[in-house]
Order: C-alpha cells, then structure tokens, then sequence
C-alpha cells in the first residue's frame, strides 16, 4: 500500500471535519448559528468543516461546548494533533544514512509493555538476524539514496531487539505464512532467519501465530501495522511511516488484530509451517 503523504494527511483533515460538521448538524445547529455562538465568522466554520483549516484545541473544545458533546473534545484533539505528525517521510530521515529509520520510535519502545505485531510480507525488526537486516536495508539504501551507514544501523536494530528478553514486555505476533516466504538476501540468510524465528517463539512473553496460505479467514490486513499498548499506532507506506495516535482508530486496530489473530495457528502448527518452508530452501524447491 503506497499513499502520497501530502494526499493522505489531506483525507485524515477532511475527515476530522466531517467529524465537527456532523456533531454541528446532530446540535441541530446551521453553520452561521454555529458561528454566533462562538464568535467567529461563518467562513472560518466552513473551512473547519472541509479540512482547509486545521483546528486549534481551543477550536475543538469551544466547538464541542457549542454542539453539547463536551465528551467528545479529547478524541477530537487526539486525531487533529496526529494529522500533523503522522506522515514520517522516509527519504528526509534518511540522507543522513538508514540508522535513524532503525530508532524510530524510541520512546514508545521504552513505554509500551504490550506489543501487537502483524506483518505481512517482513519479519519483525525485534526478530531480524544481521544478515537479513544487511539484505533489507541495502535495498532500502538504494531506493531512498542515503549515506551506507548499514554496520551502524544493523548494531542500532540490534540492541533495539534486547527488550524481548524483559519479562515486563509481552509481545503478541501474527505473521502471515508469506512473510516466512518473502525472500531478503540468499536461500541461506532466509533459513537462519526461520531458525532466529523458531528460537525466539521459545520465549515465555512471545506468543506467535502463523496465518497459513489458502485458507478460509475472517480478515485480510491491507499492511502491517505494529501497537504499542493502546497508545499508538505505527504502521509503513513506501515512502513513510505513520502513526495513529487517535483512540477511535486504535481502536478498530486492535479489532482487526484481534481477527487476523483467529486466523492464525499457533505452537506446534506454527513451528511446522516456519520448519516446511526451511525445507524448502534447503532442498532447493
């Protein structure tokens, strides 16, 4: 899924103001009515409504004050401040070289004490062996056209992996069976990353779930996408991240997660598909 950044964000306004113009309308409220009631001039209540103008705090609370839904403010605040600062652009990070896209995120690694995790086509970062991490990021290198500062960002990923083995963290993981099959690098880099995949589903806070080809399932995730607690949101475009801070959205996040993880097999089930498609690589199929 790849999505203009600048285009995006667009969408995430517009529909932040059909949230207000829906609340003014529920209130019973024309948009001039709004206006003489807050003070401003109708225009500034039109591009509120149509994504124009972003809308302050203030805006969202004086607005929620006006139409009686108080209640809804804190939401509302939520996802104006996240349109802002979800798009991450990859290649502006980058030119530096690719260790800053390695530590993105920090502070919600530090906080978070319950990681969801669902990837479609990649292994997990906290999973990743050297060599499958030098493989992935000398693509990416090329792609954006930064610095090849790959030994630093390969150490930075690495000792980002340290926090599986805290017993306070607990990490909840489904990957889809192509994810295992997606090739980074040589048949070789690909079996020790399943033997990496199979040893860390050993530890005690690591529950992870495998969504085997060609069966029938309750959801299809679109992209992968990783929780942090009920707090955030982070998922990737091609070019950029994103972060999904509003609690209604995180919300139907954790909903979706919770249907892909009924699709997946687990334990015993999970261990065979991971030890077939090493099979695989290694009889040359």
């Amino acid at each position: 899924m790849s999505t203009s950044p600048n285009s995006a964000a667009r969408k995430v306004q517009e529909a932040l103001g059909l949230r207000l113009r829906n609340l003014r309308k529920d209130a019973g409220l024309t948009g001039r009515e709004l206006a003489a009631a807050t003070g401003w001039h109708f225009t500034r209540v039109s591009k509120l409504e149509h994504g124009v103008q972003p809308p302050t705090d203030r805006d969202i609370r004086t607005w929620c004050e006006v139409c009686g839904v108080e209640d809804q403010a804190a939401d509302l605040i939520a996802q104006a401040r996240a349109i802002e600062s979800m798009y991450v652009e990859f290649r502006r990070r980058s030119r530096s070289g690719v260790k800053h896209l390695m530590l993105a995120f920090q502070d919600a690694y530090d906080r978070a004490e319950q990681f969801r995790i669902y990837e479609h086509n990649v292994i997990p970062g906290l999973f990743q062996t050297a060599d499958y991490i030098r493989a992935m990021l000398n693509f990416w290198m090329r792609f954006l056209d930064a610095d090849n500062d790959i030994d630093d960002a390969i150490a930075a990923r690495l000792e980002r992996q340290q926090i599986i083995y805290e017993s306070r963290r607990r990490f909840t993981v489904v990957l889809e069976e192509n994810a295992l099959r997606t090739w980074f690098g040589t048949a070789e880099t690909m079996a020790g990353q399943l033997d990496r995949l199979l040893t860390v589903m050993t530890l005690p806070n690591i529950a992870l779930g495998i969504v085997p080809m060609m069966i029938e399932r309750q959801a299809v995730g679109s992209a992968g996408f990783w929780m942090f607690d009920d707090k955030l949101v982070t998922l990737e475009t091609t070019t950029a991240s994103i972060e999904v801070s509003q609690p209604q959205e995180i919300a139907l996040y954790a909903r979706m997660f919770d249907m892909l993880r009924q699709s997946a097999v687990y334990g015993r089930d999970a261990r065979a598909i991971i030890i077939n498609v090493q099979n695989e690589l290694t009889s040359g199929n």
